[in-house]
This record gives C-alpha cells, structure tokens and sequence, in this order.
C-alpha cells in the first residue's frame, strides 16, 4: 500500500525518480474520488505558465512519449511523490493571497493533468475556491475524459499542438494526432480561452508546411489568446541519461534565432497572436 509523503517544492528541472513503487501504470489509474495523487514538486514564482505569478504543480503520469521531452521523469506515477488533496491545498493556500494579489494563480503541468482526472479537479476547485486563477498545461491527448464539469473548473488551457501532420506527430510523440485537434476544437465550441504552444524542434517539427498546418488551424479560433513558440532546448537531457533512455536529440541543437522568426512570422501571417 503506497505511503503519503511529503508534497516537495524544487524545480521541474530536478531528477525524481522510484519515489512510489508500487503505484499504478499511468494507463491504469481507475481513481474516481481523487483523494490522492502522486506529484513531481510544485514552483511558486513562474510567469511562464499563465498570466501573473503563478503557482505551478507538477504531477506524474504521461501517456506521450515526445522524443523531446525535457521530463521524462514525469512519465509514470511511480517515480512522482504520492500526496493528498488535502495536503495539496493547505500548500496552495499557504500562497494564495500573495498570488493572487499579484494577477496570479495556480497551473497544473506535469506530466498530464487528466491522467489523474480526479485528482486534479478536485485540486482545481478547491483553488477555484480560494478565488485563485486556474490553468492547466495539456497535451489534449486525453481530452475525451474530460467533462464538462471537469474544464468549467478550468480558466486557461496551455494546449500543446506538437505537430499538423499526423505522420510527424507519431514519430515524434508515439501517440495519434486527432485527439488533440478534437480537443482543441472542444474548447473554441464552449469558448475556453487557450494559449496554444509548439514548441520548434530542428529537423523534427520545423518543416514550414508542419507550421503552417498548425497555424492556418488556429487562426479562426476566437478563444485562443496566444500561440507561444517555444525553442528546443538540452535542459532535460540529463534525466533521459540518468534514467537508462536513449535519447535521440542528443546532437540536435537549440533552433537559431531566424528560425524562431521565421516560425513566429509564420503564426502571424496566418492571423494568430504569436510570441
């Protein structure tokens, strides 16, 4: 039987691993309560993640295998920390008067939030409850699970639209694309406000027709605030040599300034807000 520990602040960029042994394969979590979950660590002073200062939880469990993932240490629940609700929100309302004080509040990444879909809506209300702002951070790949009871606890969604082209999104993700644009135009039907992010990847993601797919996708939708282009990076590399993975980006380098550019421009030209 898994043991409550402590909820850990640090930095997404820390190493966790075998911290829960026995916990469930993340395609096999059945939780309908969501008492508790299991959690990489939490950050308190992003603005990154969502608009003012936020608070970001990271939790485990990922069904995506994206050969550029800077957390695969977040990938199954038995390397997060279990913890419960309770304990995730007393630590929330510890900060959320000076969060909210600054336009802030609370992003949920990981990891995916909806593999543990209880778990995290109940965190999600009870931050909704504190009067915070709520985020969060999706591949969209699991967005059939969520109802609509689930996303009205929900202000923002940072989607990730890793790719247009369904054949590049499965080499690069291990997963089908479709689930992701269904979701996305799930939340442009009910309105959700979204901040789209792809992130630019050199020889993998970068191919203008793959930009431009995504690009003429989201431009008509008037829920989407932003489309963020986020630079490929070897912050994580690290862990995937650590943790015994292969990684095959290890030779590839961050994308030139002109690239981001050029992508940006891409975005722009087909009417999106990009940055």
């Amino acid at each position: 039987m898994a043991t409550v520990q402590a909820l850990e602040p640090g930095s997404r960029h820390d190493l966790r691993v075998g911290l829960s042994p026995d916990a469930p394969d993340e395609d096999r979590v059945k939780d309908e309560v969501g008492s508790f979950g299991y959690c990489h660590s939490y950050e308190t002073s992003s603005r990154y993640d969502g608009p003012g200062l936020r608070l970001v939880l990271f939790v485990s469990g990922c069904l995506l295998r994206c050969t550029y993932c800077h957390n695969p240490d977040t990938w199954h629940l038995k390397d997060g920390t279990y913890v419960s609700v309770d304990q995730v929100l007393r630590r929330i309302g510890d900060f959320a008067p000076s969060i909210q004080a600054l336009g802030g509040g609370l992003t949920i990444s990981g990891g995916e939030p909806m593999v543990q879909l209880a778990f995290t809506r109940r965190i999600l209300a009870g931050a909704k409850k504190m009067g915070l702002h709520t985020a969060i951070q999706t591949s969209g790949f699991l967005g059939d699970r969520a109802d609509d009871n689930y996303l009205s606890e929900i202000d923002l969604v940072l989607l990730d639209i890793k790719s247009s082209d369904p054949e590049t999104y499965r080499r690069t993700t291990a997963r089908d694309l479709a689930p992701t644009l269904r979701f996305a135009e799930r939340l442009a039907s009910l309105s959700k406000p979204a901040w789209i992010r792809f992130t630019l990847v050199p020889g993998e993601t970068d191919d203008p027709a793959n930009v431009d797919g995504i690009a003429r996708f989201v431009a008509p939708m008037k829920n989407v605030e932003w489309v963020e282009v986020q630079p490929f990076h070897q912050m994580g590399s690290f862990k995937w040599k650590a943790m015994g993975l292969e990684y095959k980006l290890e030779k590839t380098q961050p994308p030139s300034r002109d690239l981001v550019n050029r992508v940006i421009e891409q975005f722009r030209a087909a009417g999106c807000q990009a940055r």
